[in-house]
């Protein structure tokens, strides 16, 4: 059967296509930040042990990362606009039950269970959408297109933290109903819109699907558990170890398959490699930001919740604008700029904004912020753009999950790693203060180890100047790691990448008979 060309739609319904596709993913994104600030209210009524409530924010993100491939496979397979449909319905209800959790013994696995049921629908959601707007725009015009998906989507994440605050005044329950009008909105407009893009029928190659979802889980795993086992705890190691084993193995596997789960052959492609490679860079740095400077702004600036993430809102505005020349940028003259720029001023801008945190005033702080937002956005949607162009349109759902699962490793890793730097520097810079104020070393070292954990667990109102200064100054070697990420982003993007517009991909099969619209 024949597929409408993107050339084939009308600039009125192009753009109805996005803004279905914009407020189908918008729940993932808001999902990423907006329950950490409403955890311990939600630890609190719910009576949740100190696990347990890790696992509802971290079970979220752990099936959505295993199952990024998969859903990326299915859309290909089965059609976009079907699994972007089942994704909304499936995260929808998963969120309304999410805020049905009931109180009593039953309450951890309960949320545990269903947040976990939401990363699935995000996994089946994300890639399709992607693959949709892709699909819809031309090669040149999709840098545009993209970037407004991108910087709202994106810039979404910076909202969670603000929403949370807001609604968790209310109750927490409605951090998860509000999922329910976006979700509603989204099926309408995808209604409307009739998205047309094309699939083609194809087994599932359910032995890489165990190699894969087992390799990114363990390894997911790992990473999240670091802060909560520490390094030197065995099963860390042998977790990343297994899920790293599990991956090579993965890798291997799908160079026999006649219908693999991932054409692993795209990895050929020096562009994708290396766009893939400035993503996890990025990433490295885009989603632990929200969660260093929430806690900041709490435990040092002495913000409420909704003022904590109100400030991350400076972050979104330079985000949003550079993320529309950054894609305005890619139409013209190719992906290198933008991306080379981009990272050049994310890491000025976070260089910046590292040395004014210890002065503990926001407003020497605000144009740091946007300068750091600008740069990310400048970067972020041209990289994401010109990997998922180096497919084929009938593979544009597998190229999103492989820059997913990218991405969110490289996030997590990341987590991993900063969140043990914090609380060694804030530790050590707690220690020092302590033995200025005339405690004995041991006595100091014994106080700062029951007080150098990340996060304010609630009230902040009690926390002596001088912590609020050694948890500021932790903070800036963080932002510190976080502008030399960047640096190493821009030199990965200038050594990496080339110069110039890319050519559309050739398809995979040749013909449309095979082939039926979504």
């Amino acid at each position: 059967m024949s597929s409408v060309s993107p050339g084939a739609v009308g600039t009125g319904r192009k753009n109805l296509v996005l803004t279905a596709m914009i407020f189908a993913v918008a729940m993932t994104f808001i999902d990423q930040t907006i329950v950490s600030i409403a955890a311990p209210k939600i630890q609190s009524e719910l009576g949740l042990s100190s696990t347990g409530m890790q696992w509802a924010v971290n079970s979220y993100l752990l099936t959505m990362a295993a199952l990024f491939a998969y859903g990326g496979r299915l859309a290909d397979t089965m059609g976009h606009r079907r699994m972007v449909t089942i994704g909304v319905i499936v995260f929808a209800g998963a969120s309304a039950l999410c805020g049905l959790t009931p109180k009593g013994s039953l309450a951890e696995t309960w949320i545990v269970a269903f947040r976990a049921l939401q990363g699935v629908g995000g996994a089946l959601m994300y890639p399709a959408a992607l693959a949709i707007v892709v699909n819809t725009y031309e090669l040149r015009e999709r840098g545009r297109a993209l970037a407004l998906f991108f910087g709202i989507a994106g810039g979404l994440t910076a909202v969670g933290p603000v929403l949370g605050g807001y609604l968790s005044a209310w109750t927490w329950r409605a951090i998860f109903w509000v999922n329910i009008p976006i979700a509603l909105i989204a099926l309408v407009l995808i209604v409307i819109s009739r998205p047309t893009t094309r699939h083609r029928p194809a087994p599932m190659d359910y032995r890489g699907l165990a190699l894969i979802a087992g390799g990114v889980a363990l390894s997911v795993f790992g990473f999240q558990q670091s802060n909560i086992w520490g390094w030197s705890n065995p099963g860390i190691g042998l977790s990343i170890g297994l899920g790293l084993v599990l991956l090579v193995l993965f890798y291997r596997y799908e160079k026999t398959v006649t219908s693999p789960l991932m054409n692993v052959s795209i990895f050929g492609n020096r562009a994708f490699v290396v766009q893939n490679v400035i993503l996890g860079i990025a990433m490295m740095v885009f989603v632990p930001m929200f969660f260093f400077a929430s806690e900041y702004a709490a435990v040092s600036l002495d913000q409420k919740a909704s003022q904590a993430g109100e400030s991350l809102l400076y972050f979104f505005l330079g985000f949003v604008v550079a993320a529309q020349i950054g894609g305005r940028m890619l139409d013209r003259v190719g992906a290198k700029r933008p991306v080379v720029i981009g990272c050049a001023v994310a890491a000025v801008g976070f260089y910046l904004w590292a040395r004014q945190l210890t002065t503990l005033d926001f407003n020497k702080e605000l144009w740091m912020i946007v300068v750091a937002g600008a740069g990310m956005g400048l970067m972020m949607g041209p990289a994401n753009t010109d990997a998922v162009n180096r497919a084929s349109s009938l593979s544009y759902g597998e190229a999103t999950g492989i820059t997913q699962t990218v991405r969110n490793y490289g996030s997590s890793l990341s987590l991993a790693i900063l969140g043990t730097v914090m609380v060694t520097e804030t530790r050590s810079h707690l220690v020092s203060s302590l033995t200025s104020q005339g405690l004995s070393h041991a006595e100091a070292v014994r106080v700062a180890n029951a007080n150098s954990g990340t996060g304010s667990g609630g009230s902040t109102a009690a926390i002596p100047p001088f912590v609020r200064l050694d948890f500021a100054r932790a903070t800036q070697t963080v932002f510190s790691i976080m502008a030399g990420v960047m640096a190493l982003a821009c030199v990965v993007a200038l050594l990496g990448l080339r110069r110039g517009l890319q050519e559309q991909p050739e398809q995979r099969e040749s013909g449309d008979s095979a082939v039926a619209p979504a």
